[in-house]
């Protein structure tokens, strides 16, 4: 008779375990940061299931560095990520879309060679109605693991991350991680009966061509004219069926979709926003990097996420991400028509 539990699943400390044990060179550094983030998701969620009952619904009264007005569990998410990873003594610096610079470990604790770079909660303006919401981290070592940590650090290329990962409040909780020596992009599952992420989704693969587009498309009227070509082209395909529209509002939610389903999400600039409005450091280098490791690929529109040199650490960029082709054929639409 198959038993209600499995007695031998694969959970997220578990897979991590494993993976350090293939390493020689491990010190299990490594391993304590990702389990410090594991933690920080558990939190999380919690707080977000039981948001209406505790009160955590509605604005804090604050606006984070980019001007958006933050949400109560915003500030709550942002400070358990920056608490955990400080104790876990394995970061040396952390970048926040909730902080305005570089955020430093105490010097009284030990510095760590590892630079996390995080969205606590992504797609905030989600919560009051229910909607799916996120969390996004990307991980980078210090340039020279010899040396202090130095602020410039942080300015390193998505291309150099050592991991990245994101975590979806939805239906269910889900973790998933992207190990750059790990192989491939792995998804966990939130069971609540045993407090763990419990793997489900294994070597998870982006079809190369997807029919979906997703964009908020409200803002047509401010796009280019390679981008409404392509958009039109989707919606009236001169052979074959038209592409469905879906659209959240929250990029993991999207993106987890995309990556499930296979499309393209896009999150353009346009004339009012010209830098597009996605921050590079912590939601398009960590998506990019997750979608990659899974076949697909990650643009402004003209270069790849992974090989801009950041400047500022809430730079902003365009994104077109998912499915390979899809992702070729709106480049295409860009070069044709706005160069």
């Amino acid at each position: 008779m198959a038993l209600p539990i499995d007695t031998n699943c694969m959970t997220v400390s578990r897979f991590i375990i494993e993976k350090q044990q293939e390493n020689p060179d491990a010190t299990g550094e490594f391993t304590t940061l990702l389990n410090s983030i594991v933690t920080a998701v558990k939190a999380i969620s919690n707080a977000v299931r039981r948001a209406g009952i505790f009160q955590f619904y509605g604005l804090s009264g604050q606006t984070n560095t980019t001007g958006d007005e933050q949400k109560k569990l915003d500030v709550l998410s942002d400070e358990l990520f920056i608490n955990l990873l400080k104790s876990s003594q394995t970061v040396c610096g952390m970048v926040s879309e909730e902080d305005e610079g570089i955020i430093h470990v105490p010097k009284r604790s030990k510095e760590g060679k590892y630079i996390v770079c995080f969205d606590p909660l992504d797609g905030s303006s989600n919560i009051d109605c229910l909607g799916s919401i996120g969390s996004i981290f990307g991980i980078w070592k210090k340039k020279d693991p010899k040396e202090s940590f130095k602020d410039s650090d942080v300015l390193q290329p998505g291309s150099e991350q050592v991991a990245a990962g994101y975590a979806l409040y939805g239906s269910a909780t889900m973790l998933v991680l992207a190990l750059r020596n790990a192989g491939g992009v792995h998804g966990f599952m939130y069971d609540q009966s045993i407090g763990e992420f419990v793997l489900t989704d294994h070597h998870m693969k982006i079809k190369e061509k997807g029919a979906i587009y997703s964009l908020n498309e409200g803002y047509a009227k401010y796009f280019s004219t390679g981008l409404n070509n392509y958009l039109n082209a989707k919606k009236y395909p001169e052979s074959g069926s038209p592409y469905g529209a879906r659209y959240i509002g929250a990029g993991v939610a999207d993106l987890h979709r995309t990556i499930k389903y296979g499309g393209i999400f896009m999150y353009p600039a346009n004339t009012k926003s010209p830098k597009g409005k996605l921050r590079l450091m912590y939601e398009c280098n960590p998506l990019a990097f997750i979608v990659e490791q899974a076949g697909g690929k990650a643009t402004d529109g003209k270069k790849r996420i992974l090989d801009i040199q950041p400047t500022d650490i809430h730079e902003r960029t365009p994104l077109f991400i998912g499915s390979s082709k899809d992702v070729e054929e709106v480049m295409e639409f860009i070069k044709k028509y706005d160069s």
